[in-house]
């Protein structure tokens, strides 16, 4: 039977160790072998029970209630989702308590995938906060002020471990925390992140010698940006465009062959 040590396990599943951690000490979602020297091992099972917790949080469900769902012993919840994490946020942002925030949002990154933290959580909730009435705006500061701070938290960790080096930057008119966002998922897969954070139209990426070089960049790609791209590409940068920290290529926009 394969073993696998819990940064291959983390690879396989996409899962930072950490959480591994998290899920076994908090939740007794797990339950490893032990090597001789103390080290924690898994088996195929231990990979499909975790790609199994995966998708119940997928489906939102608090992993404070999926040991039942693995063991056969209750049914989903549907009441309790992302929706109330939300809440439970939102409510931290009201009174308001950083203090209490910036702890629970430290605290769901140990428990959740960063990706699903991210997407179901923490952009979903910048989108209500996003309002011209100045209290709002206020806690949306506020909850961006966390966010780039936990960013800053993994990127240190992530530095502390063998990684490729890689430069985060925003190309053109951006959101400054969707970067930081981006920044937390890069950290999450063995990257160590470099970060400009403001906005750059026209960033000098040869200054730089970073293994890879990751951009930020909201819409399609105009003709100056394609032919730029282009020319990074020809002085051998490996560079990938991401959006909504989907880390997938962005569209090129449709416009006649740039001369």
């Amino acid at each position: 039977m394969a073993l696998y040590s819990i940064g291959e396990v983390a690879q396989l599943c996409g899962i930072n160790p950490v959480t591994l951690r998290a899920w076994q000490r908090r939740y007794g979602l797990l339950k490893p072998q032990r090597s001789e020297g103390g080290h924690r091992q898994f088996d195929d099972d231990d990979v499909a029970r975790i790609r199994n917790i995966l998708r119940w949080i997928e489906r939102g469900v608090p992993v404070s209630q999926i040991k039942p769902l693995l063991d056969g012993c209750a049914v989903p919840d549907h009441s309790t989702n992302w929706a109330m994490l939300q809440r439970q946020l939102l409510a931290l942002l009201q009174i308001p308590a950083p203090t209490k925030l910036r702890s629970r949002i430290f605290e769901l990154g140990r428990e959740y995938p960063p990706q699903a933290l991210i997407e179901y959580v923490l952009r979903p909730l910048r989108s209500q906060l996003k309002n011209h009435h100045e209290l709002l705006h206020m806690l949306l500061n506020l909850l961006d002020g966390v966010i780039i701070e936990y960013a800053a938290f993994c990127l240190l960790v992530a530095r502390k471990k063998p990684g490729t080096n890689v430069l985060l930057l925003s190309w053109g008119n951006t959101d400054r925390t969707e970067l930081w966002m981006a920044a937390i998922i890069l950290a999450a897969n063995d990257m160590r992140v470099d970060i400009l954070p403001a906005p750059l139209e026209n960033p000098q990426l040869t200054l730089f010698k970073a293994e890879r070089y990751f951009i930020y960049s909201e819409g399609v790609l105009n003709t100056a940006k394609r032919r730029q791209l282009a020319a990074w590409r020809d002085a051998k940068l490996d560079i990938t465009l991401i959006n909504n920290n989907d880390l997938l290529p962005l569209p090129l926009e449709h416009s006649h062959e740039y001369p």
